[in-house]
């Protein structure tokens, strides 16, 4: 049974990724600084790409710091949104555009970046389970990081949603700690790991197959035992009989994979 017994599933929100047109995007700096109380200092993070040497840098990303908590033991606790629009000349692909345009949106929450004390053990949990990821597990050079994306979150025969998780681990260490008090902008995101998920993105989203949070052979199976029912109806049985679908399920993928 699901429970909170397992420490590594005391999630706690690391940061947020969105999506935005570039008229948002630009907007959005200014929405940060003159609502949100952002400075120039807790923009913690940017990245810029330049894709035509005859037109200049474009901003691919930036990522702000939204209040601060005090001391050190706080620091784990501020809150920080990535803002992402598409950079691309019109005549190259996006899978941004695409996300933005495919959903008629302005801006669209791409991920929640969820923070465990042990991403190992989660990460074997949730395999267990079903639960697809686009990454294998990442580490950091510094020591101080790992983390892992998983696949998206849509129904199967729609249109995929854009919408996907980060599971991260931090070791906060006195180094980690310093290059946060000297705001350094690769303490908390890094060119490596956002170019790579960028990437694999765009690798999805050419090919037209972009993995989902579960297999939909999985969903249909665990769907059925819910979808003639009420939110409030659900019981704990059937979360039960859903969960040892997923472990089954699960375990015939695994078994297949290694004939």
């Amino acid at each position: 049974m699901p429970s909170k017994q397992h420490p590594f599933l005391n999630f706690q929100v690391d940061h947020m990724a969105m999506h935005a047109e570039p008229d948002m995007y630009a907007a959005a700096y200014l929405f940060f600084r003159i609502i949100f109380g952002v400075s120039k200092e807790d923009v913690i993070y940017e990245k810029r790409v330049e894709w035509d040497k005859n037109v200049g840098e474009e901003s691919m990303t930036y990522a702000v710091r939204i209040g601060q908590h005090e001391g050190n033991k706080g620091v784990l606790h501020n809150t920080m949104i990535a803002m992402i629009q598409p950079s691309e000349p019109l005549d190259k692909p996006s899978h941004v555009r695409k996300n933005l345009k495919d959903h008629s949106a302005a801006a669209l929450w791409m991920h929640i970046a969820l923070r465990t004390n042990d991403l190992i053990s989660f990460h074997d949990y949730a395999l267990n389970r079903g639960v697809n990821f686009i990454t294998p597990i990442m580490k950091d050079e510094d020591d101080d990081l790992i983390q892992v994306f998983s696949g998206e979150w849509y129904l199967p025969g729609g249109q995929p949603s854009g919408t996907f998780f980060e599971f991260v681990q931090r070791d906060i260490t006195p180094s980690l700690l310093k290059k946060l008090e000297e705001h350094n902008r690769e303490s908390w995101f890094r060119d490596k790991t956002f170019l790579g998920l960028y990437e694999e993105k765009e690798r999805e989203y050419q090919s037209g197959n972009i993995k989902p949070f579960i297999d939909h052979e999985l969903f249909t199976k665990v769907h059925s035992l819910v979808k003639n029912k009420k939110f409030w109806d659900i019981s704990e049985e059937d979360i039960q009989k859903a969960e040892k679908i997923m472990l089954e399920y699960a375990a015939n993928k695994r078994a297949l994979a290694k004939k």
